[in-house]
């Protein structure tokens, strides 16, 4: 019976952790992207670079509330110190000492210190400036936020392309293996010459080629995918949108003509937070010349004795209590707090010229932007129309060759135009959701954020 339960135990373990292998997942690009802002790697570390800052601004609140201490010595004076004393004291011969030990062998004392800073003006531009990175935090999770969400529409679009690549790939291949066996038996026939079954057969291997090596990349591509959303790679996802329809949905001209804000970019209030922070830092500086007043109360017990006895309850214990104010006024310091105020007000005007320097940037990136979406828009419409030539064009030389109107020569370029266009097409769809994901990243149009639970 115990060897059942066992056996039992066992097989419910294996196929648990067989359910946990094959776990499978299925996203739209939409859920992809909700499902990577909240559990991939890079956003469970930013959320965590959140929780440190939130720490970070109150370790430095703290620094001005009470703080207290306590200490417990013990002392045990193995060999006692000597003290020599005239002897004339004890009615000795003057000018004679004598050896004397003052103090129990042993001792102990007990302490208690409350502190607590009155004013201190680097304490003020301190919390100020806790509050301040608490705040960059803050803009750089949601600048990850949408960066995370740009990797995940670049890695989720690879995956579409490399599918999509194998099943173009297998369409062509089986055409091409029909032609070569059809052209092969009209050349054992006499029919036809040897070199179009050649011609035909460079053209089978490498389309071959090139499909093992697509199936290959859908693998990789998944993978990718996989780390982008925080999902171990021997998980299964599956994807519920297709490359076209996606294409079509993001195509948006309203995009381009939308306002830019500089306010609302994420670079623009990144540039804005270092001048805040390099404004605090010259203040601090400024404020180190401020006296600094802070208060304390002490409270203390000690207790003497020969032997160790403390743990007695007859133990004589006596008490002691000190209360005080300590002002510190700095006077002068060779000109080192000038110098190091001069710093931070150079750091401080840098801050100033890379702002201006940062909204420029943004105006040059967004206009860039803008161009490579709308470069992306055409060649996608431009592409779509060559597919479509192409194919005709290679479907004509296909009725020529068989009917001995074109050479082989012939047929395997308009065989090699067409490939390199359905190639071309499948890469301009994936071109215009990554060019859409870097215009609305640039202009902060999603507006989305870490969640911080």
């Amino acid at each position: 019976m115990k060897q059942i339960v066992t056996f039992c135990l066992v097989l419910c373990t294996c196929i648990t952790q067989a359910q946990e292998l094959a776990k499978s997942y299925t996203f739209t690009l939409e859920e992809a992207i909700q499902f990577a802002l909240d559990s991939s790697y890079t956003a469970i570390n930013a959320k965590r670079d959140i929780t440190k800052a939130m720490k970070r601004k109150w370790e430095t609140t703290a620094d001005g509330l009470p703080q207290i201490n306590a200490d417990i010595a013990y002392q045990n004076n193995i060999k006692q110190p000597v003290n020599l004393l005239p002897a004339e004291l004890a009615g000795g011969q003057p000018g004679t000492f004598i050896p004397v030990v003052f103090g129990t062998k042993q001792n102990m004392n007990a302490t208690a210190t409350a502190s607590q800073l009155l004013f201190d003006g680097s304490y003020i531009v301190a919390v100020r400036a806790a509050k301040t990175y608490l705040k960059y935090t803050n803009t750089n999770a949601r600048k990850t936020a949408l960066e995370i969400r740009q990797d995940v529409i670049d890695s989720y679009g690879n995956v579409l392309l490399a599918k999509e690549s194998v099943e173009i790939l297998k369409s062509n291949l089986a055409t091409l293996e029909k032609n070569y066996r059809e052209t092969k038996a009209i050349y054992e026939n006499g029919l036809q010459e040897e070199e179009a079954v050649e011609q035909l057969e460079i053209t089978y291997s490498q389309v071959n080629n090139q499909l093992n090596n697509a199936k290959r990349l859908v693998k990789v591509t998944k993978d990718m995918l996989n780390l982008t959303l925080g999902i171990p790679l021997e998980h299964q996802v599956n994807l519920a949108e297709d490359l076209n329809d996606l294409t079509e949905e993001n195509i948006s001209l309203g995009l381009m003509n939308e306002n830019l804000i500089l306010e609302n970019t994420i670079e623009y209030q990144l540039a804005q937070n270092l001048i805040e922070q390099r404004t605090h830092e010259y203040n601090l500086e400024k404020a180190k010349a401020l006296p600094r007043l802070t208060t304390f109360l002490n409270y203390g017990t000690a207790a003497f004795s020969q032997e160790f006895s403390f743990l007695d309850s007859d133990q004589n214990w006596f008490q002691s209590s000190m209360w005080g104010v300590n002002l510190s006024i700095p006077i002068f310091s060779s000109l080192k707090r000038s110098a190091k105020s001069a710093q931070a007000r150079i750091a401080l005007e840098q801050a100033e010229t890379q702002f201006t320097q940062a909204q420029e940037q943004i105006r040059l990136a967004v206009e860039k932007a803008r161009n490579d979406y709308q470069f992306a828009i055409e060649n996608y419409q431009t592409a779509k129309r060559n597919l479509n030539l192409a194919e005709r064009i290679e479907k004509k030389n296909q009725i020529k060759f068989q009917e001995g109107l074109a050479s082989s020569f012939e047929l395997r370029q308009a065989q090699t135009q067409l490939y390199t266009t359905q190639q071309e097409f499948l890469e301009s769809m994936v071109n215009v959701l990554n060019a859409k994901a870097a215009l609305e990243t640039l202009l902060n149009t999603p507006n989305i954020t870490l969640s911080n639970n």
